[in-house]
């Protein structure tokens, strides 16, 4: 018997207004691996991404979560089903309040009140320990997003959606975030989406990787594939740059 996917896709068919933005005819995502999703700016990565954080339901088709023998979908999520898939944004939105306060806030918003320690564990993790007691806003574009980044693994989510990351933070930054995406994938408990333009970081933490071209599923097939022998002429003038958009 195949096992379920994360999340299944079919037929979607997304639009704002009379703008066609994204079109699917299918897509899975197997639980416990890196899906990379690749593609131009206004490719339609971002619209993907929140279809899958439920916080949008499609104009057409249907985008499924699978949790717990349970088929889940934006419609008919519970909170405590909504509260297992965490988003991270490419602009953080912190409080203006500590590091620690602002990576407690979610544990506090579920009421859970004994999280001394695995704030310290997450502080240490992304190396912010440092820097507990001082004001979120305060901190640099890399520094915000190692808190927006620890505010979300603290929370140990089954499925952790990252929307570009590390867009425009220095070389240290970006080294030490896809550092934390990879333990966290190594632990064996969550499924991680991440969209991004940047193909060399797809390349260096996606197990599997996604092309959308115009709000188009181009092409969808494990990293190795994907990069060293895609099946449409569109992936491979993407991976080389000489793809026009």
């Amino acid at each position: 018997m195949t096992a379920a996917p994360h999340y299944d896709l079919q037929h979607i068919q997304h639009t704002y207004g009379s703008r066609d933005v994204l079109r699917i005819p299918a897509l899975r995502v197997e639980p416990g691996e890196i899906l990379g999703i690749v593609g131009p700016s206004g490719a339609g990565k971002s619209t993907l991404l929140r279809l899958l954080a439920l916080l949008e339901q499609p104009t057409q088709g249907t985008a499924t979560l699978h949790l717990d023998n349970q088929a889940v979908t934006a419609e008919s999520a519970t909170m405590g089903q909504r509260r297992q898939v965490v988003m991270v944004f490419q602009r953080p939105a912190l409080l203006r309040r500590s590091v620690r306060a602002n990576i407690a806030y979610g544990l506090r918003v579920r009421g859970e009140r004994d999280h001394r320690e695995p704030i310290n564990a997450v502080l240490k993790q992304v190396a912010l320990d440092h820097l507990a007691t001082a004001d979120a806003h305060t901190l640099s574009g890399g520094e915000a997003q190692r808190v927006a980044l620890a505010r979300a693994l603290v929370l140990q989510p089954r499925v952790l959606l990252l929307d570009e990351p590390t867009a425009n933070l220095d070389p240290y930054n970006v080294r030490l975030i896809e550092s934390l995406v990879q333990q966290h994938h190594a632990g064996g408990s969550s499924t991680v989406i991440l969209v991004t333009h940047n193909i060399f970081q797809a390349q260096r933490l996606a197990t599997r990787v996604a092309l959308l071209l115009d709000g188009e599923l181009v092409e969808a097939a494990p990293a190795s594939d994907f990069f060293q022998s895609p099946t449409d002429s569109r992936t491979a003038a993407f991976i080389s740059g000489d793809l026009v958009y």
